[in-house]
Formats: C-alpha cells, structure tokens, sequence
C-alpha cells in the first residue's frame, strides 16, 4: 500500500473507571456475557478502590497523546488525534461519531497492545467494526496499525527500563538478581486458536529481543493477572508462583519486567507493585520493577513511524531476531488480516452498497 494517506489519528484503549462510583459498572462492561461470579467483581472491585476507584489508564493515555501531538508538531504535521476506549468513556463509538462529525475521512488506529491473538489484536478490529457499524453512514475508514512488539523503539524502552532496574538494586546484589519477564496470561485454548499460539510466541520473542539489547542471556519468561475457573488450563508458570520457587532456591533480587503491558495501570500497579511486591517482601527477597513505555516520547514516535510505514508502504522497522514471529494474520472471527503479514486492518464502507 502506498500513498495511504490519513487526516487523523484514533487512540484505541481498553479503558478504566475514573471515580468509585464506576468501577463496577465497568467490570460489568468488561465482563458482560461471561457469567463471572458476582464475588469475584467484588474482589476485583477492591483492586481500583485500594487507588480511590481510578485507573491510572485513562490518564496515561491522555499524556500519551499529549507527547503524540508534541511529536507530530515536530514534524509539521496536523493530524487531529481523538480516544475512544472498548470498556468506558471515551466510548470508541462515541468517538468515531464525533470523528464523522468533525469531517474526518480516513484516520489510523493505534491500539495500545503491541500483541496478536483474540484480546490484543481481533477483540479491537470487532471494536472499530461495531464503531463503524453504529455510527452508520459516513463513518470514517479506519485502518488499525500493525503489531509492533519488535520494533526498535519497543525494544529500545523495556531494555532501557531493565538496566535502569538492575541500577536501582543494592551494589551486592545487582550481578546475581534474577530477571523475570511477565506478560497477561490468557486460556491455553485462546492462544491456540489464534494463530496458532501467535500471542504467546510474540511475548517470547520480544521477551529474547530485550533480554539481548538489555544484555540479559539468562531470565524467566512467566505469566500474571489470570482468571476464570481453575480447572480451565491458562499460560504458566504463574508470577507468583515462579516467586515462591526462586524463593526456595535461595534468590536474593529479582527485576521483574511487566513486557506484555504498555502502561503503568492496574495489572501492573496492583498485580506486581502491591501483590507480587508483598510476597518477595516475606519471602526477603528485594524486587524491582521495570518501568513501562507509558507517555514516552519515544512511544509516540513509534506511533508516527508507524503511521509512515502505511502511508509509504515502505519496509516495516522490526529488531531481527533468531525465529522471528510474524503478524497474527487473522481477523474478525478467524478471516485473514487484509494486509497480513503487516497485521493491519482496514475497515471501510464496501463499494457495492450500504450497510
């Protein structure tokens, strides 16, 4: 694809409460059709009201999209960039509404997952697909960005943060600290209809791109944040349990670095700064933890070069790597990605008729 121009930007997010008030009105959201046991959203439910009922995520993707803007002034560029999120407000359909509106007709959509598979990648094409669908005539084309788990500056940020880690622990303790990647886990039965496995073999993969640039040959690759019934197989080991276990083994520090989150909200901020963070606290060992790209600047410059792979159909920036690992190539409902192995999806008003 070359010459695809664009004349504006959507930030597409998977959206949080921002008072007590909504947080479980947006765990329902999140959890609608899913019979999820009401004792378990209360115990989620605990997890935003220990940070008064606010996910840090809205706000980080707000300054995200401040740096976004300061970056696109620096290139002279005048792209509006609008938020819509999946689960709470800015709804994404409220937002590409308001995109029509204002007269926009073709945007990039940047998500904030740099993964495949059904959560990270074809949960957000349903999301721009039922936008579109709602909004009705004169919705503007809408072309997701490629996954970008192995671009440079991707790279560049979580090897930066895991040296910037290893520096904040004891002297004595810095060689020795065992370093431990962690990503969200998913059903083992999801992440083999995706691809197959396409998202947990992304993870590894940028997982070894990092641990390299960061110098780090020897780490732990685990998984976090899972939920459902126990007897539903999901991706191991467990953070907390590969704790326990170094733990055992005599471990002293450990840098755990959150790879599979963009942001500092409440996986990251709950699951490993309050949780994991209390149990090396009894078991004596010291953790750190590596920061994420957040509002980054160079974050928002991957988001223009990204956008500069579309427009030029030039060659995609990717760290090479032993065993790279290409796009998911799905989309909506398991049909091929219109421009796989890019992994982009375009989403248009067909030719031969309305809606």
């Amino acid at each position: 694809m070359t010459d695809m121009n664009f004349d504006a930007i959507l930030l597409l997010s998977f959206g949080g409460p921002e008072g007590p008030e909504q947080v479980r009105p947006f765990l329902e959201n999140v959890t609608r059709g899913r019979n999820i046991p009401p004792e378990r959203l209360d115990g989620v439910a605990e997890h935003y009201l220990h940070f008064g009922g606010v996910s840090p995520i809205n706000g980080i993707n707000r300054a995200l999209i401040e740096t976004l803007r300061i970056e696109l002034e620096g290139r002279g560029e005048t792209l509006p960039v609008y938020f819509g999120n999946r689960n709470w407000e800015p709804y994404v359909e409220d937002t590409v509404a308001r995109m029509r509106d204002d007269g926009v007709r073709r945007a990039a959509v940047f998500v904030t997952s740099a993964w495949g598979g059904y959560s990270g990648c074809t949960q957000y094409n349903e999301d721009v697909a039922r936008a579109r669908a709602a909004v009705g005539e004169g919705a503007p084309e809408l072309i997701k960005l490629r996954h970008y788990f192995d671009h440079p500056l991707f790279v560049e940020m979580f090897a930066e943060g895991l040296e910037a880690a290893r520096a904040s622990l004891p002297d004595e303790l810095c060689d020795d600290a065992r370093v431990i990647f962690t990503a969200h886990s998913v059903p083992v039965a999801a992440d083999e209809r995706q691809g197959p496995r396409i998202y947990s073999r992304q993870v590894a993969y940028a997982t070894r791109l990092v641990a390299a640039a960061a110098g780090c040959p020897d780490y732990d690759q685990v998984w976090q944040s899972r939920s459902g019934p126990p007897q539903v197989p999901w991706l191991e080991p467990d953070v907390g349990e590969h704790l326990s276990t170094l733990a055992a083994a005599g471990t002293k520090a450990v840098i755990v670095c959150p790879i599979g989150f963009v942001a500092d909200h409440i996986e990251v901020v709950w699951d490993l700064d309050n949780e994991l963070r209390e149990q090396a606290d009894a078991a004596g060992i010291v953790m750190a933890r590596t920061t994420t790209p957040n509002a980054d600047p160079r974050y928002a410059r991957l988001i223009v070069d990204l956008i500069d792979e579309m427009r030029t159909g030039g060659p995609a920036a990717r760290v090479p790597g032993p065993d790279p690992v290409a796009g998911c190539g799905f989309n909506v409902n398991g049909t091929p990605c219109p421009s796989s192995p890019r992994c982009t999806a375009i989403f248009s008003t067909p030719s031969t008729g309305s809606r």
